[in-house]
């Protein structure tokens, strides 16, 4: 990165730098980095015209927008070994022109099982980027095909790159000044929080979105759905659970202020409206083909690994007792979804033999439950036995045991990044049905209790923000926003980022735009935690960001079933 920066200060071109003996010259001898021993002859370096992309990190993921324009740069790769394993890590790297370069570095994050493997996302930030094989192929491989080398047995040195290391051994030393930061949503949150607590004297920003960390529980509550169900003998048809879903955001809407289609307040909605109001209310779907979907992803949202399409026939009638019992059950127990959100991994599959509907377990859990906890290689679970509420509680405490210092991710001690300058921007859809929002509001509640212990809660609000903000997106789903709710999503978190770090703007509220309904193209600027939003009224576009204890309080969670702190 250095050797960029001086090829700048002396005017060269593109093609006059990038080549392979530059990048050679450019390495750190070997003995420099502890435990890692680069391979010079592994190098390429080639100009490559691409399209400059942030890896999908752009509006739908609350990045910043791509240029969408050809983009000239170095295209570089090499290979390094952990010292004495014997194995290969491959790196690729995207360089600008170096008259572009403003000395930055970038990382995506990824989605899913994958880590991104794409190394052009901080080309239209003036900044390189990187992107690593991980050592298992992860350029073209998902972690959860790797992760057991056969049955009961786990692949710990794919699980250790994926969980934290191989993105925090991408960054190569420098003796010049270089801001580094990373930008992703889902597992790509959850990779930042990773580097975050893990590397935090590496990265000067981090923006992370929906982060699925503690993995254990976030995983095995896609089977809760599914298991209340069974519990509760009753298999709603889909109708009847999104009718369930859009009366309660007709129903809560205005308590925010504004009567706009989103429920800007989901924490009024549970403390003020009862489901059981809905029922008898009338509903109709068409007959149609339905998805439902893999690892973290809403319906709005593209298609999954592990995602099932089927056939769903005309559905009609009116909302029973039994179908709000099971929404109820959903959005109380085990803090899976906040309510209005919607109720995907409760969805069931119609069986055109038999004319039923039946249960349905998401792969996204079944697939985590099979191969991470019971150590089975299979892509589901087969069914849901003898399965109780009890079940996923030791599900989950196996997992959290196992993965405790790999997939978790929730190290609350942030001294490391807080010390070196490092600042975090942290948001989540409120009405996210995949990774609980309260699950970030936990965490974030947890870095404040153990960072300042002994201030009051007043003042550790006030020096958490100064380097760490939360903020909860209204009305949004995963990564994106959600067509039941036209709701705004922030689209420039790389540039609110830069400004912090490099001019110390710190910002106070985040931005954000409405791209669909009765408001598209409106900004608003999101609260930042715990305040919450009121709308002034209906007519207004300004809101003002109020503290309501009891509505803080409704986001709180214990966790009374584990014997250890879950941060």
């Amino acid at each position: 990165m250095a050797a960029w920066a001086k090829l700048n200060a002396r005017a060269l071109s593109l093609s006059d730098v990038c080549t392979v003996s530059n990048v050679q010259a450019a390495l750190p001898s070997n003995g420099t980095l502890l435990g890692l021993d680069l391979i010079p002859s592994s190098v390429t370096a080639t100009v490559t015209n691409g399209t400059s992309s942030d890896g999908g990190m752009g509006s739908g993921m609350g990045g910043g927008a791509s240029s969408g324009s050809s983009t000239p740069y170095c295209n570089v790769t090499v290979t390094y070994t952990h010292t004495g394993k014997g194995d290969e890590v491959k790196l690729k790297y995207a360089f600008p022109s170096p008259s572009e370069f403003k000395n930055r570095f970038y990382v995506a994050g990824g989605g899913g099982f994958s880590l991104s493997s794409d190394a052009t996302g901080g080309l239209s930030y003036g900044a390189a980027g990187g992107a690593t094989d991980a050592g298992y192929a992860a350029l073209s491989n998902s972690y959860d095909k790797v992760v057991l080398y056969g049955n009961g047995s786990i692949n710990w040195n794919a699980t250790h790159m994926f969980g934290y290391q191989a993105l925090g051994e991408m960054g190569l030393p420098d003796d010049t000044k270089i801001y580094t930061y990373f930008q992703g949503c889902s597992d790509g949150g959850r990779e930042g929080m990773s580097q975050v607590q893990r590397w935090g004297d590496e990265y000067d920003g981090v923006s992370t979105g929906a982060p699925a960390f503690r993995f254990a529980q976030q995983q095995v509550l896609h089977v809760f759905s599914s298991t209340v169900e069974k519990v509760l003998g009753y298999l709603p048809p889909p109708c009847k659970l999104g009718k369930i879903v859009n009366a309660t955001i007709a129903a809560c809407d205005g308590l925010d202020g504004r009567t706009d289609g989103v429920v800007s307040r989901t924490d009024l909605c549970k403390l003020n409206f009862n489901l059981t109001s809905i029922v008898g209310e009338s509903y109709y779907c068409a007959a149609k083909n339905s998805t439902s979907l893999g690892f973290g992803f809403n319906k709005v949202n593209r298609q999954a690994q592990g995602s099932q399409t089927s056939y769903q026939p005309e559905q009609k009638g009116t909302v029973s007792a039994q179908g709000v019992a099971v929404a109820q059950a959903i959005y109380d127990g085990l803090h899976n979804s906040q309510i209005a959100s919607e109720l995907g991994d409760a969805s069931t599959t119609y069986n055109s033999d038999t004319g039923a509907w039946e249960l349905n377990i998401p792969s996204t859990g079944g697939e985590y439950v099979t191969k991470f906890v019971q150590l089975l290689d299979l892509d589901n679970l087969p069914n849901l036995g003898n399965v109780t509420y009890d079940t996923l509680v030791d599900w989950m405490t196996t997992g959290m045991f196992r993965y405790l210092d790999t997939l978790q991710t929730t190290l609350p001690d942030l001294t490391t990044f807080q010390s070196s300058g490092g600042k975090l921007l942290h948001y989540h859809g409120e009405s996210h049905s995949s990774i609980p929002a309260a699950s970030s509001a936990h965490y974030w509640q947890s870095v404040r209790s153990i960072m300042y212990p002994d201030l009051s809660d007043e003042e550790s609000v006030e020096a958490l923000a100064d380097w760490y903000q939360f903020y909860l997106v209204p009305g949004a789903g995963h990564c994106g926003t959600n067509s039941p709710q036209p709701g705004p999503y922030p689209q420039n978190n790389m540039e609110v980022m830069i400004g912090w770090v490099e001019n110390g703007v710190k910002p106070s509220r985040l931005n954000a735009t409405v791209s669909s309904g009765d408001y598209a193209g409106e900004t608003q600027m999101l609260c930042q935690w715990p305040t919450r939003p009121i709308w002034r009224s209906n007519s207004t576009s300004s809101f003002d960001c109020v503290t309501d204890e009891a509505s803080y309080d409704s986001w709180t969670c214990t966790f009374p079933a584990f014997k250890v702190p879950v941060y």
